[in-house]
């Protein structure tokens, strides 16, 4: 995934499409919540062990809090992570799949040109063009 250069911060060892950065994006995007492994687990659909051990990581190199009762929450301070979280959503809104893979593009009740020969199209746009030279 591309990342804007203006705000990159090389200082920040994370990757997008990684448990890690999933998991530090879900938290910083809702920096007013606190969340146990297993909302974590459930929210990313991600194993169990997985979101405690890599929630664990975050919290020991003091990417993300932790409550005293262990809710796992963003950290206000750091501004180089809510950066990269801005770049990971700017990136994702460019980038990212905006409609669901089983959709379907609408069909329009008629299609142009439908019912029409081509000497009438070719009419027609001949007085389109006559009309643009006026």
């Amino acid at each position: 995934m591309p990342v804007f250069l203006e705000n990159h911060d090389a200082e920040i060892p994370l990757r997008p499409g990684t448990t890690k950065s999933d998991i530090v994006v879900y938290l910083y995007q809702n920096p007013e919540w606190g969340y146990s492994p297993q909302d974590i687990k459930e929210a990313l659909d991600i194993p169990r062990g997985t979101a405690t051990t890599t929630l664990k990581r975050l919290y020991d190199e003091d990417y993300i809090g932790k409550t005293a009762d262990g809710y796992y929450h963003a950290l206000g301070e750091r501004r180089d992570i809510r950066r990269y979280v801005a770049n990971h959503n700017q990136a994702h809104r460019m980038f990212g799949h905006h409609r669901d893979a089983d959709a379907t593009p609408e069909e329009p009740e008629t299609k142009i040109g439908e019912g029409r020969t081509d000497e009438d199209l070719d009419a027609e746009l001949a007085d389109l063009e006559d009309d643009l030279h006026e």
